[in-house]
């Protein structure tokens, strides 16, 4: 059986809705409070899967308060969760998101739990399995977990795998091996403190073979690679009703795309269609957008 493999955050995202967004120091009413699959992988393996997709899933561990709601969550969808560790020993990976149309605010723990797994603490997450990446199609791989995440795309190089990361600096080497890595404006101001994408795709695409992709919400998306002219591509417009996992959904629009052979251009048209079925939902982890919802919101524009 054919399957994408995916290496990355899983975790319980609570999501708070209002329709205005909080001031300070004033009472606020929520509208809508959802607890659903989240994190970059988790979400992403919702939206290959809504696509037809099969997926096979592998990252941090599973706590006790996240695995009933994954194992629930994916009992019906075509994603694999053999590989993971449920360690009924800790809590899990939770975050909290506060959310009015376009805005959204996140906020967790994750600071202390990289630093104690990356500095002789209690590291929860997996070692990336070599039997699992040599039978995918292709990968996507969050750079998160650092050696681990570096082992998972050494182990793609080796056995000619191609996949799809996020964030990564253009000097990293999970950027130099890249077949697509998606850079967010917001990783931009923070990592770079700079707003200037132009000026900062072109360090990305002469450190890697392959195509570097820098979003910016609802601005223009750069795109290019090696030896070939820059371009830019608008992004699909749509009622917004939340942004949350827009970012998300265009990675997983990425890897569908480089599954099926897609050329830049047309990889591009798919991941922002796929991004923009998903901000015109809520939530959209319990209806993600279908390939036809896809397609026809990139007819639409033709």
């Amino acid at each position: 059986m054919s399957y994408i493999y995916l290496y990355g955050m899983i975790l319980a995202s609570h999501s708070f809705m209002f329709d205005e967004f909080l001031t300070p120091d004033h009472y606020s009413e929520y509208s809508a409070h959802n607890v659903f699959v989240g994190g970059e992988t988790g979400v992403c393996a919702t939206i290959l899967s809504g696509l037809g997709e099969n997926v096979l899933l592998d990252g941090n561990h599973i706590g006790r308060n996240v695995a009933p709601l994954l194992k629930d969550f994916f009992s019906d969808r075509t994603v694999d969760l053999s590989p993971l560790t449920f360690d009924y020993g800790y809590d899990g990976l939770e975050d909290y998101i506060l959310v009015s149309g376009d805005i959204r605010t996140p906020f967790g723990m994750f600071g202390r739990y990289f630093e104690e797994g990356v500095n002789g603490g209690i590291r929860h997450w997996n070692e990336p399995k070599e039997e699992h990446i040599a039978n995918c199609d292709v990968a996507a791989i969050d750079p998160f977990f650092r050696k681990q995440s570096e082992e998972a795309a050494k182990m793609c190089i080796s056995h000619g795998k191609k996949y799809v990361t996020i964030d990564c600096e253009y000097d990293s080497f999970m950027h130099r091996n890249s077949a697509v890595n998606v850079i967010s404006g917001e990783f931009i101001r923070t990592h770079y403190n700079s707003s200037n994408s132009s000026e900062l795709i072109e360090h990305y695409i002469q450190n890697s073979d392959g195509l570097t992709i820098i979003t910016s919400g609802s601005g223009d998306i750069l795109y290019g690679r090696k030896g070939k002219p820059i371009k830019s591509f608008a992004p699909f417009r749509v009622d917004v009703i939340s942004t949350l996992g827009a970012g998300d959904s265009f990675k997983a629009g990425c890897t569908y795309a480089l599954s099926k052979g897609f050329d830049d251009d047309k990889l591009v048209e798919f991941a922002s269609a796929v991004s923009g079925c998903a901000i015109s939902r809520y939530t959209m982890q319990v209806n993600p957008p279908t390939l036809e919802d896809v397609k026809r919101l990139i007819e639409s524009r033709k």
